[in-house]
């Protein structure tokens, strides 16, 4: 039966890439706030494993295809571009983190960027974070931002994420309408998440061409 909201080849790609019938529970759950680190290590080996054979394999149409359906089919694509590198998705990444239509596809936008890890990655998050912050209301993906930049500054050796830090700056008031012990607890667990997923994965593949 048709999707109402997709075409024929964009449900197709997300039963193929999101819900992912042969895994349980359905992959998009398991990238969800990085609950994948709940597996034993063997599990998260094959579901890496299985990660990393289709984010190779897949077409970078069937990416642009995928960021245009919902936050699951986004979530998941961010994935995919960041494990196989696919740097020529960069900008629309950044566009979608700081239009922030849609709940959690963020995450995936923000693991995508610490792959990549380069200085235009951490300009696009602190683009983010420069409007996001100010907005105490929304509560986005603030914390995976900030801490993907803190990723790539500890990569280049740089001090992005201070600007932020600053005490009564942008982040404390950002965590003040919150529990901050929380919000810095979510942004620890970024690193855990990120460091779990890199210790199954190769290095970004930087500039890649991608597949037609």
């Amino acid at each position: 039966m048709a999707h109402p909201f997709y075409t024929d080849h964009q449900a197709g790609l997300i039963q193929q890439y999101v819900t992912t019938p042969e895994e349980a529970p359905l992959r998009y759950l398991d990238l969800l706030h990085g609950n994948f680190i709940r597996m034993p290590q063997p599990e998260q080996q094959a579901f890496f494993a299985s990660l990393t054979e289709d984010a190779r394999a897949i077409a970078d149409d069937d990416l642009r295809a995928l960021m245009g359906t919902g936050w699951r089919g986004r979530l998941v694509a961010g994935w995919l571009i960041g494990i196989d590198g696919r740097t020529q998705h960069r900008q629309l990444l950044g566009e979608l983190l700081l239009e922030s239509r849609m709940p959690f596809a963020g995450q995936g936008y923000c693991f995508a960027l610490a792959r990549f890890a380069t200085p235009a990655d951490a300009a696009l998050l602190m683009t983010y974070l420069d409007h996001w912050l100010r907005r105490p209301d929304s509560r986005y993906d603030q914390e995976w931002a900030l801490g993907a930049l803190q990723h790539i500054d500890a990569r280049n050796a740089s001090s992005h994420a201070e600007q932020f830090l600053a005490p009564q700056g942008l982040w404390d008031r950002w965590v003040g309408v919150d529990d901050p012990d929380l919000c810095d607890q979510r942004v620890r667990g970024f690193h855990t998440r990120f460091r779990s997923a890199a210790g199954h994965l190769g290095p970004a593949q930087r500039a890649s061409a991608g597949r037609l």
